[in-house]
């Protein structure tokens, strides 16, 4: 686990869980030759992935900012992705002192299911629970209509059974656009990996942390064209990251990576030869 200390908060870098995921896939475009120095594939071209899920220890709040994903996934995928067992965020939260019923609020960056697994349970009896009972849950508009679209050609991104409790529960707070939603803690719409993808920027006492999502989801990907097959919208990444990461390493902001198991924080500079530089944080 890795601690910042932002002013008057306490940032903790929370595991929802590793996984393994085709290179491939997380490269797209990118040949293995290039990609492989970066993120040593197995045997199986599998790469070693996170869930690096934040947990923000306001002066009068305790929230979160996406949320692994969970323990509902078919053994099947499991499996394959290597996923560990069970709740690993609500194991990894306990480790810090926190419970699930301690979060006051959880910001999503997105719905894909590996970030938003984590937001439900099943209970004993095969029925669906909120794990966060006592959060509201910020998810952009435009994200939540796609999620729960049932869209032909969203088919897997987006799982109900993540999501409808949460609404049911009337736990949802729809976001339209960029706004600051507490004193210092902002989200910013940024397309591209999805419709109504977000990030996440908290500021206080002159430092900047910025949560990029998929935007930029391990440290590698800082490049233009450095995206994945999940993108929706490729283009669109292509186009609005280098202004994103741009603004990060310009203003000395620090930056999460939300799958990177290593580096997973970091300051950006800018570079001729591979547009940015991941350096370690000192604070």
């Amino acid at each position: 686990m890795s601690d910042l200390q932002i002013g008057d908060m306490e940032l903790t870098i929370v595991s929802g869980g590793t996984m393994r995921n085709d290179g491939g896939t997380m490269y797209s475009v990118i040949p293995k030759a290039m990609w492989s120095r970066k993120s040593e594939p197995d045997e199986n071209n599998l790469i070693l992935m996170e869930t690096n899920c934040l947990l923000v220890r306001t002066p009068d709040s305790l929230g979160l900012i996406d949320a692994g994903y969970g323990d509902k996934m078919p053994e099947k995928i499991r499996r394959r992705s290597c996923m560990q067992a069970d709740a690993p965020l609500l194991r990894n939260l306990q480790a810090v002192g926190v419970s699930a019923e301690d979060i006051d609020w959880v910001i999503m960056t997105h719905l894909h299911s590996d970030h938003a697994g984590g937001l439900t349970t099943l209970t004993d009896d095969g029925q669906l629970r909120v794990v966060f009972s006592n959060a509201t849950h910020y998810v952009q508009k435009s994200e939540w209509e796609d999620a729960v679209s049932e869209r032909s050609e969203l088919a897997g991104a987006y799982q109900l059974p993540d999501l409808l409790p949460v609404e049911e529960a009337g736990l949802l707070s729809l976001v339209d656009e960029s706004q600051e939603l507490f004193p210092g803690i902002s989200v910013t719409r940024t397309d591209g990996h999805t419709r109504g993808h977000q990030l996440v920027t908290i500021a206080s006492d002159e430092e900047t942390v910025v949560y990029v999502g998929d935007v930029s989801p391990m440290a590698p990907h800082v490049r233009a064209f450095w995206t994945m097959s999940y993108d929706q919208y490729p283009l669109t990444t292509r186009r609005t990251k280098p202004e994103i990461l741009g603004a990060i390493a310009d203003n000395n902001h620090i930056v999460i990576f939300p799958h990177e198991p290593t580096q997973k924080i970091g300051r950006l500079r800018r570079d001729d030869d591979v547009e940015f530089v991941v350096l370690p944080v000192s604070l």
